[in-house]
């Protein structure tokens, strides 16, 4: 699978006329047992990519939400190495949707770049989003990742230059992921109009599929992005749903939250 595959899935939505929708779930949360049960549920639901987080003790991108999902897997031993494992058990169960690891570089480093991206491939991770790796400092890791046929996925920000966006555009594999906001993750009720500039930006120096998030919680937010963008990540409100659910009820409570972000309202902008 690897980049390939997220390429090819987010622009068959895109020649659909349909925004793809990349739902995230930190790994371990609420406990070992819910992500092996979410994730396929999420794929039931319509995911075209999953976003599997794997905590970190100093998650500065993230809002209160997955800062207690992060600690709360940590406190029950989840590491960047079980987050792999978990990976590899899902594809054994016959999960096929692209798994996406979404982290921070120190656990990457502590694991050895070319140890974890072999693992990673073995495991069917089709690639990783580091939230705290700038463009500047990617390629020893972006290299490694090329090498198996995974892809280390861009994060540009609404403060991102023209120079920035052209440099990672320009090594970019799978989609360019926009933060439609300048601040961590969390649900919100407005978004910024900021984003649509930077997708602008991004379309000026790339064709691949450019996804949005940070802050998507309702449909009428993935409705508002689709007029731009080929596909919203939602996190935050995910994470809330699991937490106030009943281990019973967590699988159709999401894949009922997933299936109304998509709802009738998710045509993306023609042309």
């Amino acid at each position: 699978m690897g980049w390939r595959e997220i390429e090819e899935r987010l622009d068959r939505r895109r020649k659909e006329g349909t925004v793809a929708l990349l739902p995230y779930l930190t790994c371990g949360f609420p406990d070992a047992d819910a992500t092996l049960e979410l994730v396929p549920a999420m794929e039931e639901a319509g995911a075209d990519v999953v976003e599997l987080g794997v905590p970190f003790s100093d998650p500065l991108a993230d809002g209160v939400t997955i800062q207690r999902a992060s600690f709360q897997s940590l406190q029950q031993g989840v590491t960047l190495a079980s987050c792999v494992q978990t990976c590899a058990e899902l594809r054994r169960r016959g999960v096929r949707v692209p798994i996406v690891l979404f982290g921070y570089y120190n656990p990457i480093l502590s694991y050895g770049i070319q140890g974890l991206v072999g693992d990673a491939a073995a495991a069917g991770v089709d690639g990783f989003i580091v939230a705290d790796l700038p463009g500047e400092e990617s390629a020893p890791f972006r290299e490694a990742c090329e090498s198996q046929g995974l892809c280390n996925i861009p994060l540009l920000a609404p403060t991102s230059t023209e120079e920035r966006v052209a440099r990672a555009c320009a090594t970019a594999r799978g989609f360019v992921y926009c933060v439609s906001l300048t601040g961590v993750t969390g649900a919100r009720s407005d978004l910024p109009p900021e984003v649509s500039g930077l997708v602008a930006a991004v379309r000026r120096h790339s064709s691949l599929p450019v996804g949005v998030g940070f802050g998507v919680s309702r449909r009428e937010h993935v409705e508002a992005h689709s007029a731009y963008a080929d596909a919203v990540a939602v996190g935050s409100a995910i994470i809330e749903i699991v937490a106030a659910s009943a281990p019973a009820e967590r699988a159709a409570r999401l894949g009922e939250f997933l299936a109304g972000l998509r709802g009738a309202g998710s045509s993306v902008r023609q042309g």
